[in-house]
């Protein structure tokens, strides 16, 4: 669906600008943000492969055990359909962590592995349980301290402080973590009631 709506906006624009003669204007500009792109692209690389490495660092050092113990009594708060000191809760740390420190990209694969745990452990294959959609919500909704390609972007542009971005992001990725929080504990007593 989203791919559609996407062809659709990218050929209605094309065809708008035939029409109104501006295509010259259309390619060049094509051009050039192909190439800022890419610019953008290696620039980020770098403070990607940085966390990345600390986390794959961390995560060999026993850093994420350790971390999975301490946050475990909030976690298991969370998600009560988990036994207790499952692997799947070392997966959910890291992935927390990894969104804690704005590593999106090294969240993804944490995430994947965790969610293939988390149905591993769900009766129904074919649907999803109250564990998955209380990550999945967690995830999306993930707190962070230092949004690292934010920070990244605004160094990458110039900006003169780009730390700045620090508190507001934090603040509002605490609230939007709370805020899922609520609404999934919400519809999980309206599922089981």
């Amino acid at each position: 669906m989203v791919s559609a709506a996407f062809a659709f906006l990218l050929l209605s624009g094309f065809v708008f600008a035939a029409v109104n003669g501006t295509m010259a204007d259309v390619n060049t500009a094509l051009f050039q943000s192909m190439e800022l792109s890419i610019q953008l692209a290696l620039s980020l690389a770098g403070v990607i492969l940085f966390w990345t490495g600390v986390m794959k660092t961390a995560e060999a050092a026993g850093l994420v055990r350790s971390l999975a113990a301490i946050v475990q009594p909030i976690l298991r708060r969370l998600f009560p359909d988990i036994p207790h000191s499952h692997p799947v809760f070392g997966l959910i740390a890291s992935n927390m962590a990894a969104n804690f420190f704005g590593l999106g990209n090294a969240a993804t694969p944490i995430g994947l592995r965790a969610m293939r745990e988390l149905r591993q452990l769900n009766g129904d294959k074919d649907s999803a349980s109250r564990s998955m959609i209380t990550f999945l919500a967690l995830n999306t909704a993930g707190v962070t301290l230092i949004p690292t390609t934010v920070i990244a972007i605004g160094l990458k542009h110039g900006a003169t402080n780009p730390a700045d971005i620090i508190l507001p992001a934090f603040l509002a990725t605490v609230l939007s973590a709370c805020f899922a929080i609520v609404i999934d504990r919400h519809y999980a007593r309206k599922r089981s009631g």
